[in-house]
C-alpha cells in the first residue's frame, strides 16, 4: 500500500476562507438562473490599454529568439521605472542597484521574507491585509504579529501598540499605502513617522504601493522612498494602474542592500519576467492618459455605490483610493450576515466580508465589521446593483 499523501505543516496551517457560505449562496443563485454581480476579486475588467497591448505584440516578434530574460529585469525596463519614479515622485533611483523587476507584486511580497528572516523572527503585518504578508512569513518559518487596521486608529497601524518585546524580534514591518482593503491614504507625516520608528528599531520598512495611482482626491499619494532609502523598500505593480493583472509585472525598489538580497532569492525562484512583458510595461509607464481615464472610471463607480449604500441607511464609507469600497455594516450586523443580505436575489451582489480578510482568530467585533466591494463590474451592472440597494436593502 502506498504511503498516505499529506500536505506540509505550512499548508495545513493556512486557514480556510470565512465566506464559504457566501460561495454556496452564489452557486445556488446561479443554479436558479440568476446572474449575481461579482464585486469579490479585485481583477479589473477594463481592457488593457492599446499602447500596452501593441508594445507587447511587437515585443513578441522583436524577441523571437531572445531566450531567458535577465533575472532583475532588462536595463531598459529598470531605466523606465527610474524615469517614472522621478517624474511621479521626484525620487532619483539608480537602475543598476536600486530596482529589480518582479512577476507582479504578489510573488515579490510572498518571497521577500525568505531573503530577510530566520525561523522564529517576527514580521509586523496589517490586519486585515494582503494575505501574502502573513503567508510569505509562514513559509519562511517566521511569525506574524498582527497590527489591527480599524476606524479607531484611522485605518493606520498603531505603532505604539506594538510591544517592545515584539519589536525587538521584528525584521520587517509592512505598510499598505494606499491601504487595501480600506482605501485609506497614509498622510506624509505618518509615513515619515513609520519609517523613523522602523529605523530606530532596525526593522525594514516595506511599503506596498500597488494602488498608488488609483486615488480620488486632488493630492496624489506619496512614496516611502521620498523619506530616504536606508532600510526602506517599496513594492510596485502595474496590475491595477494599467489593468495588467494577467501580464504579471512589477518591481522592488529602495535600499540597494535590501534589493540585492531580494535578487538573490529571485534567481533561485524564477527565470525572470518575459522580454515582451517588460516591453509592454515600458509602454505603460510612458503613458499617463490611460491612468487618468481609469481614475475617472473608478471614481464614478465609487460615488454611485457609496451614495446607494448611504441612501439605504448604511454609514457613508467613501474610500480615498484603490479600487475598493470598504463599506461599514449597519449597527449590530456582522460582516458575513451583511454580505449574505447583499446576495438577496433582488440585489444579487457578491462581496467579501471583512471576516474573510482578517488573519486574527479572535471573533470580529461589531464595530470592525465591513464588506469589501471591488469596483470591477461593468458600469451597467454597478448601476443595477446601486438601484437595487437603494430599493431593497434592509438595514
Amino acid at each position: 500500500m502506498p504511503p498516505p499523501i499529506r500536505g506540509s505543516a505550512r499548508l495545513t496551517r493556512l486557514s480556510a476562507y470565512a465566506f464559504a457560505a457566501i460561495q454556496e449562496k452564489v452557486a445556488e443563485l446561479t443554479a436558479r438562473g440568476l446572474a449575481p454581480v461579482d464585486f469579490g476579486v479585485g481583477d479589473p475588467t477594463l481592457p488593457t490599454p492599446e499602447i500596452v497591448r501593441r508594445a507587447c505584440a511587437e515585443g513578441v516578434e522583436r524577441h523571437a529568439s531572445a531566450g531567458y530574460p535577465p533575472y532583475r529585469g532588462t536595463a531598459e525596463f529598470r531605466r523606465a521605472v527610474a524615469a517614472w519614479t522621478q517624474r511621479r515622485f521626484g525620487v532619483k533611483l539608480d537602475p543598476e542597484k536600486e530596482i529589480c523587476s518582479s512577476i507582479g507584486s504578489k510573488e515579490a511580497i510572498f518571497h521577500f521574507p525568505e531573503a530577510i528572516i530566520d525561523p522564529g523572527d517576527i514580521v509586523l503585518v496589517p490586519d486585515p491585509g494582503y494575505p501574502p504578508y502573513a503567508r510569505g512569513t509562514l513559509f519562511a518559518e517566521g511569525k506574524s504579529h498582527l497590527m489591527p487596521i480599524t476606524a479607531a486608529n484611522d485605518f493606520l497601524p498603531d505603532l505604539d501598540a506594538v510591544p517592545d518585546a515584539v519589536a525587538r524580534k521584528a525584521r520587517i514591518c509592512w505598510l499598505t499605502h494606499p491601504n487595501s482593503p480600506t482605501g485609506k491614504v497614509a498622510p506624509p507625516e505618518f509615513i515619515e513617522r513609520w519609517i523613523g520608528w522602523c529605523r530606530e528599531r532596525g526593522i525594514i520598512a516595506a511599503s506596498d504601493e500597488a494602488y498608488s495611482e488609483l486615488y480620488f482626491g486632488d493630492e496624489a499619494p506619496r512614496t516611502a522612498l521620498e523619506y530616504g532609502r536606508e532600510g526602506v523598500v517599496v513594492f510596485q505593480s502595474l496590475s491595477k494602474r494599467s489593468a495588467m493583472t494577467g501580464y504579471r509585472i512589477g518591481w522592488v525598489a529602495g535600499d540597494p542592500a535590501i534589493v540585492k538580497l531580494f535578487e538573490k532569492v529571485k534567481t533561485n525562484v524564477d527565470s525572470g519576467t518575459p522580454w515582451f512583458i517588460q516591453d509592454a510595461a515600458i509602454a505603460a509607464l510612458s503613458d499617463e492618459k490611460h491612468v487618468e481615464g481609469f481614475r475617472k472610471h473608478y471614481r464614478k463607480l465609487r460615488d454611485r455605490l457609496v451614495t446607494a449604500f448611504e441612501k439605504a441607511g448604511c454609514p457613508r464609507s467613501e474610500p480615498e483610493a484603490t479600487i475598493y469600497i470598504w463599506q461599514k455594516t449597519p449597527r449590530g450586523v456582522g460582516s458575513i450576515e451583511f454580505a449574505e443580505r447583499l446576495l438577496d436575489p433582488k440585489i444579487a451582489a457578491v462581496t467579501i466580508p471583512s471576516a474573510a480578510l482578517r488573519s486574527s482568530e479572535e471573533p470580529e467585533r461589531p464595530e470592525d465589521a465591513y464588506v469589501r466591494l471591488s469596483l470591477v463590474p461593468s458600469e451597467a451592472d454597478c448601476e443595477r446593483v446601486a438601484r437595487a440597494i437603494e430599493k431593497h436593502l434592509k438595514v
